[in-house]
């Protein structure tokens, strides 16, 4: 088991364009870490690089301590894992995952029995006599990682290992990964566009967008103290609402006017907000999830249902508001269009929800974000950022 250490990591192309900027990163032995971000984010040139694919334009690439820039790919002792399990058709199983230790001239006895262990931990034992073709896609995967692993590498790479699974298999592969990784304890960095995959198999997640690294974090860290709009709205799923609102006084006390509407809060919740009073009449970007969204008679917000996505044991609604939305866009954040927006709210599956009729709901005071519409960065009320 290894670390990995990045300091200040810069890809820069021959056409100008910048993949990678300013990347600090350390992931410790036995680490389970995800890179996550939107396609384009250069979480897969991270990877690249510090499988020795790429070369970097600026900064170091530390494993165990040792600057490894200028060491080729095939002597840094790394495993990776790409989209495509990519086997050899005309080998079986076992041959497939014994072949970089034959190439490595390692007898066969040895191969055979590292071969037999390997598949044993991933449950490939029932097929080491068949070839890809008769493989479903998670046991190719499988053999892919097995093929990766049995040299006992320092790392294990994987660059979106699952994007051309469907979803049950996605879900079941998934848990497969994570078992594995912790049987083995071999220290693991995982890209992904999926925040999902990202919040289900990291022990931490680094969130990436246009190059950089824009939080560091466990994945409930992630989804409850997002550091910014994009990270709120990327982390989570639905996404949280992010609309435009003003700190107002209500009574005495702070509050916020959202559209047309105002949204009191009690003197109990405010206690947890002291800074928010000392922002009265500024404009915010309130964020809100869909379980902060509660389903009361006597709610002060009122909205409009539109659509109802019903899940089992609980259902999604989505209402209209007349509050403008702020969504993350490339650059920081862009106020949106006046006319009002859409907003999630979670409710009981056996609710029942009376579309374009007016819905009443409650903010759970303790469970909303504020962030500055200017930049897109979260605002601390709480004085614990």
């Amino acid at each position: 088991m290894s670390t990995l250490k990045l300091q200040q990591l810069n890809k820069t192309y021959p056409d100008g364009h910048q993949a990678v900027i300013d990347v600090d990163l350390t992931v410790d032995d036995g680490e389970f870490f995800v890179l996550v971000g939107p396609s384009g984010c250069g979480k897969s040139t991270v990877l690249r690089m510090v499988a020795g694919i790429e070369d970097v334009t600026s900064g170091v690439v530390l494993i165990d301590g040792e600057r490894v820039n200028d060491v080729r790919t095939n002597v840094r002792d790394i495993a990776m894992v790409f989209q495509s399990a990519a086997l050899y058709p005309n080998m079986t199983v076992a041959e497939n995952i014994g072949f970089p230790l034959k190439l490595a001239g390692v007898g066969a006895a040895a191969v055979a029995a590292r071969v037999a262990r390997i598949a044993g931990q991933l449950e490939l034992t029932n097929v080491l006599d068949r070839k890809p073709g008769r493989l479903s896609g998670g046991q190719q995967q499988r053999a892919a990682m097995g093929r990766a692993i049995i040299r006992d590498p320092r790392l294990f790479l994987m660059d979106e290992p699952m994007s051309n699974f469907d979803a049950k298999l996605r879900t079941h592969t998934r848990h497969e990964i994570a078992e594995m990784q912790r049987r083995l304890g071999v220290t693991t960095i995982y890209v992904t566009h999926d925040q999902v995959e990202a919040m289900a198999l990291g022990d931490r997640v680094g969130v990436m967008r246009g190059g950089r690294i824009v939080q560091l974090g466990s994945p409930m860290e992630l989804y409850q103290r997002p550091d910014n709009i994009f990270v709120a709205q990327f982390i989570g799923s639905p996404p949280m609402s992010v609309v435009s609102a003003t700190v107002v006084h209500v009574d005495g006390l702070a509050a916020l006017r959202i559209g047309s509407q105002q949204i009191c809060i009690d003197e109990s919740s405010l206690r947890h907000m002291p800074l928010l009073s000392a922002m009265v009449n500024r404009s915010v970007a309130l964020g809100v999830r869909p379980e902060a969204l509660l389903v009361d008679r006597s709610g002060s917000l009122v909205a409009s249902a539109v659509s109802v996505e019903r899940l089992g044991d609980h259902q999604l609604v989505t209402a209209s508001i007349d509050a403008p939305p702020v969504p993350a866009t490339g650059g920081a954040v862009q106020a949106g269009i006046p006319s009002g927006s859409t907003i999630i709210a979670r409710m009981d599956g056996i609710a029942q929800v009376s579309l374009w009729k007016p819905l009443r709901l409650r903010i759970d005071p303790a469970q909303i974000h504020l962030f500055d519409p200017s930049t897109g960065d979260a605002i601390d009320v709480g004085g614990q950022r």
